[in-house]
């Protein structure tokens, strides 16, 4: 495709499931034979998570080489990014601490952010979130709705916190007083229960998908959640910032949820105004 020729949501899609697919057999054929190495405590980088990236970052070029990559396990360029430019952001392995552990819950994230159609900016165009163990494909393209192995899904229909499925995501290293601990117990205590998988992607994609019905975070990375956010909002879902705000998805903190209401609900607990 030439880079003069701008990618229709459809084109992106299906680059986003194949360079997807491609980085989860580098992971399926890495089990059992990788070097594991920590970036920073409790922070580990496996052969796997390079081959994976290394494995999707071949299929974007192939079809548009003139578009920026930003990925976990590589750099993001120098320069700056225009509003207008295509940008693929990629988690090769969300969930490396469950991968070398042989914990099966982990996945590979590809996301297209490209220029908003309506003013400035840039906005998610398509993203897929592929398990290679369970064979689970949960892709979302921009007004084209959100779809698990080619079947449409929705968000659940939970309405507040005391019936809700929620997940967190969690830092490595959680001190005592953390603001991210207390914002698990107040959860923990009003919920219907509060899961910790190690996978924001796949969090978010069971947020779609009904098998959870919330999750938040708050020290996170794009590449961990563009293609689960898209996803999430395409199923029927909402996606803020943690205090309520417009989500910013280069700084992503946020909580998520099966609806408005819904989310309402866990914005007034975590703000600790549980009655």
């Amino acid at each position: 495709m030439s880079d003069e020729t701008q990618p229709t949501v459809a084109d992106l899609l299906r680059v986003c499931e194949t360079a997807a697919r491609a980085g989860g057999r580098e992971l399926l054929a890495w089990r059992g034979r990788f070097k594991a190495r920590e970036k920073a405590p409790a922070d580990w980088v496996t052969d796997a998570d390079l081959a994976s990236q290394a494995a999707v970052h071949a299929e974007i070029t192939a079809h548009f080489p003139g578009h920026a990559f930003i990925g976990e396990e590589r750099e993001p360029a120098a320069r700056a990014l225009d509003d207008d430019e295509h940008v693929w952001l990629v988690d090769p392995l969300d969930g490396t601490t469950n991968y070398v552990h042989g914990y099966p819950c982990y996945a590979v994230s590809v996301a297209v952010a490209g220029p908003r159609r309506n003013g400035s900016g840039r906005e998610l165009l398509s993203g897929v979130v592929y398990n290679p163990i369970a064979e689970e494909c949960f892709a979302a393209g921009h007004g084209r709705g959100a779809r698990l192995n080619g079947s449409r899904v929705e968000t659940s229909d939970a309405r507040s916190v005391a019936d809700a499925l929620v997940a967190v995501s969690l830092p490595a290293r959680v001190p005592r007083d953390a603001p991210d601990l207390l914002d698990f117990i107040r959860v923990v205590q009003v919920s219907q229960a509060v899961r910790r998988s190690g996978s924001a992607a796949l969090n978010l994609a069971y947020v779609a998908s009904g098998r959870l019905d919330a999750f938040w975070a708050t020290q996170i990375h794009a590449w961990d959640v563009a293609a689960g956010v898209l996803l999430v909002r395409e199923a029927g879902g909402v996606v803020t910032g943690r205090d309520g705000g417009e989500f910013d998805l280069w700084n992503p903190h946020f909580v998520s949820a099966a609806n408005a209401e819904l989310h309402r609900d866990l914005l007034r607990v975590l703000a600790d105004r549980v009655p």
